[in-house]
C-alpha cells in the first residue's frame, strides 16, 4: 500500500507516531556529548558513548545512535575526541573562601624554608604601606628542605621576619590554619611585646598555646586558639575584597573541575555573601555550606528556622562544622596517648565534649547534620561517644542522620569498626596522606601510623562511603593530586615505591565514587548529584586522559581540559 494514497490527515497522524515512538516523550536535547569514554559512576551502565543534555538536566545515557533521536536543529554537539567525562568533581571538605583569599594575599604553599617565607614578605614589604597588615597563609615547616637555627619546640622564631618588617604587622597561618606566625610589629600591637618584657611564662589560652622561649618571649607561633590574640587586631575584611575573593575561588574551582563545594564553617557574614552572589547570578559552583559551630547565637537562630536547601541546587544550608581539636603538623592534634616527639605534650580539645553531645542532639532535633573535625584518636573517640549519647537519647530521631567526621585522620583500631556501627561519615582527604605521612611517623612513631593513620580501605570494609577532597587551602584544591593519593599512598614526587601502608589503598572506583557519589551522598545529594543518571544534574569534569586506565605514573600529569556546570561549559583549557 502506498503512502500517496492515504488521504493528508492520516499521513500527519502516521508522522507524529512515528516520532514520538522515536522519542517517546518528545524531548529535544540542547546539548550532546560523546567521542570518548564517559564513566557514569552509576551501577546500571558503569559507560556509556553519549550523553544528552535539557538544558540543565541528563535527559539520556547509553549508546551514540540511541542519542541521535534526542537532537534537532538546536542541539549542541561536543566532540571529546577520546576524552574522559566523568561526574562534576565534589570538593567534599574545603574553605571557599580560603581558597580565593589564599590568591588575594601572600600564598605561601610552595615555601620551602624559613627563608623562603622571610623573601616573600620583604618582597611584599615594598609594595606594602607603613603600618599596613600583610597577611599570608601555607608554610609548614615539616615540609621544609631545611630548618633554621635556634628552634622553640620545632618551630621558628620571629626574628629574621621581624628585621624584614619592622613597620608592617604580619601574620602567616599555617598551611593548615592550626597555627599562626606573628612578627614583632603584631606582637606589639596585640600588647605581647609589653608583657615579653616580663616573661609570660605562666600566660595560659584555653584550647591553644602561645609558644614561647627560655625566657618566656613569645617567639611569634601561636597554636590553635591562642591565635585569636593575634587574629582579632586585623582589619575585618570589606564587601569588596569578599567578592573579589568569592570571583576567584569560583573560577579556581572551575579551572580544577570542580562543581560543587562542602564548604567546612562558615559565619553570618560569608551567609549573606553567599545570598547577594546568587542573586546576582554569580553562584557558578553549588556550594554545601556548614554553619560555623563557634557562633552559638547563629546555630540557635538556624535551629529556629531550620534547614534552608535550595531548590535551585545553588546554597544549601543544613549542616554545622564543629572544630574540637588542631593538626598534627602543629601538635595540636589530640590523642589518647602523648606526641612521640614530645613525650609531655598530648594536644588540645579545642571545643568542649559537653557542646558537641549538646549540638548533635540539637542537630538530630532539628534537622541538621553534625561535622565535627577531629584529627587525633582522641578526638575521634570522644566525638563518637557523643555522637553514640546523642543517638541512644533520642532512637527514633537517628533515621539517615548521616553525621560526619572531617579528617578522621588518626584512629584507635578500637574506632575504625565504629564508624559503621554507628553511621558516621568519615571526610577525609587523601592527598593529606602525601603530605603529612613522611612527618606524621615522628608525631606518632611507627605503631599509631600502622595501625590507625589514614585507614581508607578498613572503614570503606567496614561498610561507610568516604567523602574525599583537599581541605583547600590547607591543600591545592587540585582533585588529580587526592585521586593520585587515594590509588598510590605516595607523595607527590612518586615514592617510596608501593606506597606507604599500601593494604589501604583505594580502589580507582572507589577514589572516582569519594570524589562523586559518595561525596554527593555525605551531602544529601546523591538524588540529584554525583552520577550521570538520567534526571540528575548536569555537571561534568572532562580529563585530558583516562584516569581509570593509565598506568600509575601518569596520573598526576593529567589535566581537566573542560568543566561543565548546570549544562553550560563554564571552562575550557583550549580557551
Amino acid at each position: 500500500m502506498k503512502l500517496k494514497n492515504f488521504p493528508l490527515k492520516y499521513i500527519s497522524l502516521l508522522l507524529v507516531f512515528l516520532t514520538a515512538c522515536s522519542n517517546p516523550k518528545n524531548e529535544f536535547a540542547t546539548l550532546i556529548i560523546y567521542g570518548g569514554t564517559i564513566y557514569t559512576v552509576d551501577s546500571t551502565s558503569i559507560q556509556v558513548e553519549a550523553v544528552a543534555i535539557k538544558n540543565n538536566l541528563i535527559i539520556f545515557t547509553g549508546k551514540l545512535s540511541e542519542a541521535e533521536r534526542f537532537k534537532n536543529d538546536n542541539t549542541e554537539l561536543i566532540d571529546l575526541k577520546g576524552k574522559t567525562m566523568t561526574p562534576g568533581f565534589i570538593e567534599g571538605h574545603g574553605h571557599f573562601m580560603g581558597l580565593g583569599y589564599n590568591e588575594l594575599n601572600l600564598d605561601l604553599m610552595n615555601t620551602t624554608s624559613y627563608q623562603d617565607i622571610v623573601d616573600a614578605v620583604a618582597e611584599r614589604v615594598k609594595t606594602a604601606q607603613p603600618g599596613e597588615w600583610i597577611i599570608g597563609r601555607g608554610w609548614h615547616q615539616s615540609k621544609w628542605d631545611s630548618m633554621p637555627s635556634g628552634l622553640v619546640n620545632s618551630f621558628q622564631t620571629h626574628h629574621l621576619l621581624s628585621e624584614v618588617s619592622p613597620d608592617n604587622p604580619v601574620y602567616l597561618r599555617h598551611a593548615s590554619g592550626h597555627a599562626g606566625f606573628a612578627n614583632a610589629k603584631a606582637m606589639e600591637i596585640a600588647g605581647l611585646q609589653v608583657l615579653a618584657k616580663e616573661g609570660i611564662k605562666n600566660f595560659k589560652v584555653e584550647g591553644g598555646e602561645v609558644i614561647i622561649d627560655e625566657f618566656g618571649r613569645p617567639t611569634g607561633i601561636f597554636n590553635e586558639r591562642a591565635q585569636t590574640l593575634i587574629a582579632k587586631h586585623i582589619p575585618k575584611k570589606t564587601l569588596e575584597t569578599d567578592q573579589q575573593a568569592f570571583n576567584l575561588a569560583v573560577k579556581a574551582c572551575q579551572r580544577n573541575g570542580i562543581t560543587s563545594f562542602h564548604d567546612a564553617g562558615i559565619p553570618k557574614e560569608t551567609i549573606a555573601l553567599y545570598e547577594k552572589m546568587k542573586s546576582e547570578g554569580k553562584m557558578n559552583t553549588r556550594i554545601y555550606a556548614m554553619l560555623t559551630g563557634w557562633d552559638k547565637d547563629l546555630l540557635e537562630d538556624w535551629y529556629s528556622k531550620g534547614p534552608m536547601i535550595d531548590p535551585d541546587n545553588l546554597l544549601t544550608i543544613r549542616s554545622v562544622k564543629l572544630n574540637c581539636d588542631g593538626a598534627l603538623g602543629s601538635r595540636g592534634a589530640w590523642l589518647l596517648e602523648p606526641y612521640t616527639d614530645r613525650p609531655d605534650h598530648f594536644g588540645h580539645e579545642t571545643l568542649p565534649m559537653e557542646f558537641v553531645e549538646e549540638t548533635a542532639i540539637k542537630g538530630l532535633n532539628h534537622g541538621f547534620q553534625v561535622c565535627a573535625h577531629a584529627i587525633g584518636d582522641r578526638a575521634n573517640r570522644e566525638i563518637l561517644d557523643r555522637y553514640e549519647m546523642a543517638f541512644k537519647k533520642f532512637p527514633d530521631a537517628t533515621t539517615n542522620h548521616r553525621f560526619r567526621i572531617e579528617h578522621a585522620q588518626h584512629l584507635h583500631p578500637d574506632d575504625i569498626p565504629r564508624f559503621a556501627e554507628l553511621q558516621v561519615i568519615p571526610a577525609m582527604q587523601a592527598v593529606h596522606m602525601s603530605s603529612d605521612r613522611p612527618w606524621a611517623i615522628d608525631r606518632l612513631g611507627e605503631k599509631r601510623i600502622k595501625e590507625g593513620a589514614y585507614m581508607w580501605q578498613n572503614l570503606l570494609e567496614s561498610g561507610v562511603p568516604i567523602v574525599n577532597g583537599t581541605d583547600v587551602p590547607v591543600e591545592p584544591i587540585n582533585p588529580i593530586a587526592s585521586f593520585y593519593a587515594s590509588v598510590s599512598r605516595k607523595k607527590l614526587k612518586g615514592t617510596p615505591e608501593g606506597g606507604y601502608e599500601p593494604e589501604q589503598k583505594m580502589t580507582r572506583t572507589q577514589a572516582l565514587r569519594s570524589y562523586t557519589l559518595d561525596a554527593a551522598y555525605g551531602a544529601f545529594e546523591e538524588q540529584i548529584k554525583g552520577s550521570i543518571s538520567v534526571g540528575k544534574l548536569a555537571d561534568f569534569t572532562i580529563f585530558n586522559q583516562d584516569i581509570m586506565t593509565i598506568e600509575e605514573s601518569q596520573i598526576l600529569d593529567t589535566e581537566v581540559v573542560m568543566t561543565i556546570f548546570d549544562g553550560n561549559i563554564v571552562y575550557s583549557k583550549a580557551d
